[in-house]
């Protein structure tokens, strides 16, 4: 594949075993009840893993990439946004005004917003803020007539992904935040879903920002036609289904999970965006999901058929919607908690406190 993403591909480690094993002994010398502090004590052990150190660092500061890109599925009635909002939006986020910006504000994280093929000219005064990677000027194609993009295409973007994820890191940050923008793209996503885990489009195709039964119903048809147009595509494997259905910023995500695993960092996910690319990035390399931590459960139902499918629990469970690496920044500070205790709490022998054990 391209040279960032298969550089970043071929660097992706198995999780440290070692590490792992140390830190869950740690974990029953602190000074709590064995398991006591429940889902946070397995996800410090997972930290220590994926950092290949005991205790593990804490994640702090985080990138938060927000990758927009616009998708020519909105001619068939999918959504009740106009195409315009996406570069509206990347306006907004570039100057800070975003529910994802507010939120990194309160956490002190970044936020970076990467243009990967924003359909719209993007207004001169946002542009100071855009890291401008354009793999294909307008957006995807309409994936219920044709592929979305070419092979060449989506490979560029997966390159896109994992070079903004190798910068950041480099830049200093200790955990990376997966954002996206881009009108129509629950549909790419629930499309790559469907592709990737054949599952029906009904199971997997939810209201997105916000549409009305009638286009619901036209939405799953739309997933449901796509499927069967590019079903050689899909057969083909991961690469290419990702092609046929999916998204530019969808594709640059998926490089982007790649390119923090690679890195050794943890990668929060959000929602079923996100969902869709970590799914294309688990199978096009296997064991990125394990360094990889779900920051909410969409109300997305392809959002839950990603968890499923990978077996992952969400950090966080409060019926969001919105995207933008919202809910997988809003899991920051329990993320941040869990490499805490390991670091900061005594032990049972250090505090000269009596083991009860598990009792």
């Amino acid at each position: 594949m391209g040279s960032a993403f298969a550089a970043a591909a071929a660097a992706v480690r198995p999780l440290d075993r070692a590490a792992e094993a140390e830190a869950a002994a740690l974990q029953a010398r602190l000074t709590k009840p064995r398991g006591a502090l429940g889902r946070l004590e397995g996800m410090g052990v997972r930290l220590a893993a994926v950092a290949g150190r005991c205790p593990p660092p804490v994640p702090s500061p985080a990138a938060v990439a927000v990758f927009a890109a616009d998708h020519g599925v909105v001619a068939e009635g999918v959504t009740a946004w106009p195409q315009e909002v996406t570069a509206q939006m990347v306006a907004n986020f570039a100057a800070g005004g975003a529910a994802i910006n507010v939120l990194a504000r309160q956490l002190g994280a970044s936020v970076s917003v990467v243009d990967v093929g924003v359909a719209a000219e993007l207004a001169a005064a946002a542009g100071g803020g855009i890291r401008r990677r354009v793999v294909r000027a307008g957006g995807t194609a309409n994936l219920a007539r044709e592929p979305a993009m070419t092979v060449g295409e989506c490979r560029a973007a997966l390159d896109v992904g994992a070079e903004v994820a190798a910068e950041l890191v480099a830049g200093g940050a200790k955990a990376l935040v997966t954002g996206e923008m881009g009108i129509g793209n629950t549909t790419a996503a629930a499309a790559v879903i469907a592709a990737l885990t054949g599952r029906p489009a009904a199971a997997v195709t939810g209201r997105g920002a916000g549409v009305d039964d009638a286009a619901l119903a036209r939405k799953v048809a739309v997933v449901g036609a796509a499927l069967t147009l590019h079903a050689a595509a899909v057969a083909e494997g991961p690469l290419p289904a990702l092609a046929a259905v999916g998204g530019l910023e969808i594709a640059a995500l998926a490089g982007f999970v790649v390119g923090g695993a690679a890195a050794g960092v943890p990668v929060i996910v959000d929602g079923v965006i996100a969902g869709a690319a970590l799914l294309a990035a688990a199978q096009l390399v296997p064991g990125v999901a394990d360094r990889c931590l779900a920051g909410h459960r969409s109300v997305e139902p392809g959002a839950t058929a990603v968890l499923e499918e990978l077996g992952m629990e969400p950090v966080l469970d409060l019926g969001l919607r919105l995207g933008e690496g919202t809910g997988a920044c809003l899991a920051l500070p329990v993320v941040e908690a869990a490499a805490r205790v390991l670091r900061e709490m005594a032990t049972f022998d250090g505090a000269g406190v009596t083991d009860k054990g598990a009792g």
